[in-house]
């Protein structure tokens, strides 16, 4: 069996297994709080594997490995970075967000910002948030898809827009079939898959290098040319505080906090933080370890996102490489899907609130799972961009929206609905203006900037329950 031939055989049976997810998913959905989340009743394993799945992507296994292979040993600081952001979802918002939830009976993230006491202003609140969703996760969805047709065009020679059309077909058929169910289920499924390429490949990198010696004396004979540090002292703690700003945005991001909301229980709170936090550190220290080993074995790849393809290409048997690209597609699609549902989920649901209006059917919810969908696939054939950098795009502007507003939340104090709407408006709005300049080391300014006014905004417009 040759190297194509295994890879096609690898996804069609996992796929078969998504679409079977789905199906099993779709007699659990009696209502709109099991379609979006799962009836309140994930346990442990599925709800941190899922959430960090879906927090993750393609731009963990393509991003970070090809940011360690253009910066070299900087890019280690990816790592608390990314961690922190998991400790602090996982041991402070987790645990806060999960009573408030279910004390408001909230189904979605913009609920939670926009509770009832909020009055009359709370229905243009709420359809500001889900305009900020929908641009934000369109965007987002749009660059997995990207990702997937670099995937498929690296293995099959397909053009990536028969790529793209082709996994989004697959996402759509199971998270119309199983909604939050068969998402959360299957991004448990793509979450360990992504465990199991973060060990296998980097291991094999590794001894391809010759151990860690070798590799240490590689990347001091490398250095840091490609890497922002490698200007000056004061462009090296920007650059750091800009990667830190990565983990600042976690709370904010309605695709990962809403596994909080649907946790089943404190136990499974307790069990899953621990599991989550296993799955950030392997994870991520696994693409950091495959980037740099891959800077010393190969020193000329045209595009670093590609350093994943290209050591399972070279260094792996075709069967074994097959189930690493089904790996990287697991991870968009674990993405994708999430956002997919979060972004639908804002139109058909908060929308549909902010008229008053609790409820709402599951056709109209599944037909806005279609226009979002269409939405962020037309926009992947036409839009061009870097995985890495437009992915934290979207991270940090969804998370400069809602991040500054759920903390105060959590902190039990109640924000007005002028400064919810000032904040939410200035931490996103903030976010795209800096966009439009060019980048700062670590792009500090678009990842902190935001975050931090809003927040600054949220707090003087709080007082205490």
């Amino acid at each position: 069996m040759d190297s194509t031939t295994s890879v096609f055989v690898t996804l069609v049976a996992y796929n078969a297994v998504l679409i079977g997810v789905g199906l099993w998913a779709r007699s659990r959905n009696k209502g709109v709080e099991d379609f979006f989340l799962a009836g309140r009743g994930l346990g442990p394993w599925v709800a941190a594997i899922s959430a960090s799945a879906s927090s993750s992507s393609a731009w963990t296994l393509l991003g970070v490995s090809g940011a360690a292979y253009a910066w070299g040993l900087p890019a280690v600081w990816l790592f608390p970075a990314t961690v922190g952001g998991f400790l602090l979802n996982w041991y402070w918002v987790a645990p806060r967000l999960s009573r408030l939830a279910r004390e408001e009976d909230a189904v979605t993230l913009s609920e939670v910002v926009a509770p009832v006491s909020m009055g009359a202003s709370r229905k243009l609140i709420l359809r500001i948030a889900a305009l900020i969703i929908v641009f934000c996760f369109t965007f987002y969805i749009a660059s997995q898809f990207e990702a997937a047709g670099k995937a498929f065009e690296s293995v099959f020679d397909l053009s990536k827009q028969n790529s793209i059309m082709i996994g989004a077909g697959i996402v759509l058929l199971y998270t119309l079939l199983g909604g939050f169910w068969a998402v959360s289920v299957t991004d448990s499924v793509q979450g360990i898959l992504m465990v199991l390429a973060s060990i296998a490949l980097p291991v094999v990198a590794l001894f391809a290098v010759g151990g860690f010696g070798p590799l240490a004396d590689g990347l001091a004979s490398v250095g840091t040319a490609g890497s922002p540090v490698s200007s000056g002292l004061l462009v090296g703690v920007f650059f750091v505080l800009g990667l830190f700003g990565i983990g600042v945005g976690y709370p904010g991001q309605p695709h990962v906090v809403n596994r909080f909301m649907a946790l089943k229980d404190a136990r499974a709170l307790r069990q899953g933080r621990v599991i989550a936090l296993g799955w950030a550190i392997i994870v991520y220290a696994g693409m950091l370890l495959l980037g740099l080993s891959a800077r010393v074995l190969f020193a000329e790849l045209g595009d670093s996102e590609q350093v994943l393809f290209h050591v399972a290409t070279e260094l792996l048997p075709a069967v074994i490489a097959g189930v690493m690209l089904a790996a990287v597609l697991s991870a968009i699609m674990s993405t994708a899907d999430s956002q997919l549902l979060v972004a639908a989920s804002a139109i058909a649901y908060d929308w549909n609130l902010a008229d008053g209006h609790k409820s709402h059917g599951l056709t109209s919810t599944r037909a806005t799972v279609i226009v979002v969908l269409v939405l962020a696939t037309t926009l992947a054939l036409v839009w061009r961009a870097d995985i890495f950098s437009r992915v934290l795009f979207a991270w940090s502007a969804a998370g400069s929206a809602f991040g500054p507003i759920l903390i105060m939340r959590l902190l039990d104090r109640t924000v007005s609905s002028a400064a919810t709407l000032g904040a939410m408006v200035a931490g996103f709005g903030l976010t795209v203006f800096i966009s439009f300049f060019p980048a700062t080391p670590g792009d500090v300014a678009e990842r902190l900037v935001p975050f931090f006014v809003a927040l600054a905004i949220a707090r003087s417009g709080s007082h205490k329950i």
